[in-house]
């Protein structure tokens, strides 16, 4: 029904430039002999439909009806669900957020917290290596770096690394290189393409960040200029990870390879996702884990942050662990 207006005019175009093509010669190539026949049938169907519309069985109402509807489908916003999930935070400081792409919705936790935009700290690891993935700067299989000698406070950092082991053990030295490889300008493009937060990048030696004077562990990224908030960083997963992401498969496949949660790899949901932890004074004050999750029913992008609370123990493990298992029990109660 949505079409019948459409058939005459798509008939009578395609029949004149047919005509138009083959000219005034008398003797007409197979191909062309066809294009004209097609167009007579869609000028013979237009017409047929357009009869069924005046005759009343189908109402031009009707048609216009359902074109409007396809419209505001198109163009109605994503609908939103409380959920109180306060039994898995357990009196932490805290929020999640849900976005069900199969029916755009999105069910969220302290809705608050959600909308407060903090420091991605090393959640922003995912965007780091999209970027420099997808533009070339990062080939997985030649992505060593060569440690300096200096001697870190993680004992994971303390030797020559590659992109792999570098994202699992968010080895903060090897990104702020990566970072200096990338750019300022091509980082502030990707930033603006994908919405991400405030794009503020203004503070890229990371002197803002008052917890860590060393420019080889900070960064615009770690309690700086840059500012994301929970329901934003399920966002930019989808524009990564999406039906309608502008990034190669190549590059998705190379990140969800570092991405994947392995203790979930035998389930029949797959999670993958970046914590990310900031301190001021010593303190933790965000918590992070970001990501998405394949179900049988689709993707599920969520995001868990914890922020400061006093006498409690404030973690991006923990904040992993409670965002693993509201995924999981949101799957099997929805799905």
């Amino acid at each position: 029904m949505k079409k019948r207006n459409k058939y005459f005019k798509v008939g009578y175009w395609i029949f004149v430039c047919a005509v138009l093509c083959t000219g005034c010669s008398k003797e007409r190539s197979t191909e062309e002999r066809i294009a004209v026949e097609d167009a007579k049938e869609e000028i013979k169907e237009g017409k047929k439909e357009q009869q069924e519309i005046e005759s009343g069985n189908v109402s031009s109402e009707e048609n216009t009806k359902d074109m409007e509807d396809d419209t505001e489908d198109m163009a109605a916003e994503p609908e939103i669900t409380q959920a109180d999930w306060s039994e898995y935070f357990n009196g932490l400081n805290g929020t999640a957020v849900i976005y069900d792409a199969s029916d755009r919705h999105y069910t969220i936790y302290n809705d608050e917290l959600a909308a407060d935009r903090r420091s991605p700290c090393s959640t922003f690891k995912i965007i780091s290596s999209l970027t420099a993935l997808e533009h070339g700067i990062l080939v997985p299989e030649d992505s060593a770096r060569k440690w300096s000698g200096e001697v870190f406070w993680n004992e994971d950092w303390n030797k020559d690394i590659d992109f792999s082991e570098a994202f699992r053990t968010s080895c903060v030295w090897y990104y702020r290189q990566l970072i200096d490889d990338i750019g300022q300008d091509r980082m502030q493009k990707e930033l603006e393409k994908l919405q991400y937060g405030n794009c503020d990048i203004s503070d890229w030696e990371g002197q803002l960040n008052a917890n860590n004077n060393n420019r080889a562990l900070t960064g615009f990224w770690i309690e700086s200029s840059l500012l994301i908030s929970p329901k934003e960083q399920t966002e930019v997963m989808e524009r990564i990870f999406g039906e309608n992401s502008e990034y190669s498969e190549e590059t998705q496949h190379e990140l969800k390879q570092v991405m994947l949660v392995t203790e979930q790899e035998q389930t029949d949901i797959l999670i993958y996702g970046k914590t990310g932890m900031g301190k001021v004074d010593g303190i933790v004050i965000d918590a992070w884990f970001t990501g998405f999750a394949e179900t049988t029913e689709g993707k599920l992008y969520f995001c868990v942050r914890l922020g400061r609370t006093d006498g409690m123990n404030v973690s991006s493990p923990l904040a992993k662990e409670i965002a693993i298992q509201i995924v999981s029990d949101y799957d099997i109660r929805y799905n």
